[in-house]
C-alpha cells in the first residue's frame, strides 16, 4: 500500500452532496476521499473507519466518543462542520494526536432554523400533518385549525433564533413571552418579548418553542413540572437539542394527553429508529433533524471542511477547537 495517500472520509452524506458543493480534487491526486452517504451504526464504525487519515464529520450526526477515537489509529484530522461539537471527546483526540477543527456554515442557518421552528408551529396550530394524511384517505375536514392572533407564544431561549421566531410571533399578531437563565427583563424588551419566570411561560404559553444551547446548566430543562404547568390546550417545539427536554417526561404527557402535541427535529437517538413510540403518534409534528439543512450552508460547511483539509495538509491547521 502507497503510504503517502492520504485518504478522507465524509460522513453522513445524507443527501449525496459533499462531493458536489466542494471540489476535494483541489487536494491532489494523493488523496482520496468517500463519502458515506449512510449512517454508519456504533458497532460498524470502527471498522469502517480504520483506514482513514482524514475524517469530516457532519454536526454531530456520528458522535466521537473516546472509545471511537482510540480505535482509530491512523486518524490524525477529524473536521466537524459548525464550530461546536458536543459529540466529540476533544480530550481523547489530544491524547491521541488527533486534531480538531471546525467548519462554520452560512450566515442564513439561524433564519432556517428559524423558518423550521414556524413550519412546525403552523401545522400544529392548522392540524395539517393529520388533515394531509386523512386527504389521503378520502375523508375532509376532521379537525378545527386554530388561530395564532391573540394567542401566546413563549421562546425558551431569547437569543439570535429565538428573536427571529419572536418576531414572526409578534407579526402573526401573537403576545410574546420569553425566558432563559441568563435573560433580563431589557433584553426581552429590546427583542419585543415581555420577561417572565419559566413557570409562568410554561403556564401561559399556547406554543412553547425551544431556542436555548445544550449544557449542563440546560440538559433538561423542559422537565416534568414545566411540562405539567402546560394549558393541555398547548403545543411544545423543539428544533435545537432534544437533551433540553426531559424525553420520558414528554412521551408520557404526549400519549396521556396532558398537552396537545409537540413538533420536534431532534431526537436522543438520530436516525430516529423505525420502531420509535413517537413515530406512532398522532399529536406529534416530526422532521428528521432539518433545521440547520439547506444548500447554502451545506455548501458553506463543506467549502470550510475543504480548507480546513487543505490548511492541515499545509501544516497550518486552521480554527482548530483542541489546541
Amino acid at each position: 500500500m502507497n503510504t503517502d495517500v492520504i485518504k478522507v472520509a465524509l460522513l453522513d452524506d445524507y443527501h449525496g452532496v459533499a462531493e458536489r458543493y466542494a471540489d476535494w480534487t483541489t487536494l491532489g491526486p494523493q488523496v482520496q476521499v468517500q463519502s458515506f452517504r449512510d449512517y454508519l451504526p456504533e458497532g460498524e464504525r470502527a471498522a469502517a473507519l480504520q483506514s482513514f487519515d482524514v475524517i469530516v464529520a457532519m454536526r454531530e450526526r456520528t458522535p466521537f466518543p473516546a472509545q471511537l477515537v482510540e480505535a482509530l489509529p491512523r486518524l490524525r484530522l477529524l473536521v466537524t462542520t459548525g464550530l461546536r461539537n458536543l459529540a466529540i471527546d476533544l480530550d481523547a483526540c489530544s491524547r491521541q494526536g488527533i486534531v480538531v477543527c471546525g467548519a462554520p456554515g452560512s450566515s442564513d442557518a439561524n433564519t432556517a432554523t428559524a423558518e423550521l421552528a414556524w413550519a412546525h408551529i403552523l401545522a400544529l396550530f392548522k392540524n395539517l400533518t393529520v388533515e394531509d394524511a386523512n386527504m389521503r384517505r378520502g375523508l375532509w375536514q376532521t379537525g378545527m385549525p386554530r388561530p395564532l392572533a391573540g394567542k401566546c407564544l413563549g421562546v425558551l431561549g431569547l437569543g439570535k433564533l429565538g428573536t427571529a421566531v419572536a418576531q414572526v410571533g409578534k407579526a402573526f399578531g401573537m403576545q410574546v413571552q420569553a425566558w432563559s437563565p441568563n435573560l433580563t427583563a431589557e433584553r426581552a424588551e429590546a427583542a419585543g418579548a415581555q420577561f417572565v419566570s419559566k413557570h409562568e411561560l410554561f403556564a401561559n404559553a399556547d406554543v412553547i418553542s425551544v431556542h436555548l444551547i445544550l449544557s449542563e446548566r440546560t440538559r433538561n430543562v423542559v422537565d416534568a413540572a414545566a411540562l405539567a404547568a402546560m394549558k393541555p390546550t398547548a403545543f411544545l417545539v423543539n428544533t435545537s437539542r432534544a437533551g433540553l427536554v426531559d424525553q420520558a417526561a414528554l412521551l408520557d404527557a404526549l400519549r396521556k394527553g396532558r398537552i396537545a402535541g409537540a413538533g420536534l427535529d431532534v431526537f436522543a437517538e438520530e436516525p430516529l429508529p423505525p420502531t420509535d413510540t413517537l413515530r406512532a403518534l398522532d399529536n406529534v409534528v416530526l422532521t428528521p433533524h432539518l433545521g440547520y439543512v439547506s444548500p447554502e450552508n451545506f455548501t458553506a460547511f463543506y467549502r470550510s471542511a475543504l480548507e480546513a483539509v487543505q490548511a492541515w495538509m499545509a501544516g497550518k491547521p486552521v480554527r482548530v477547537l483542541n489546541a
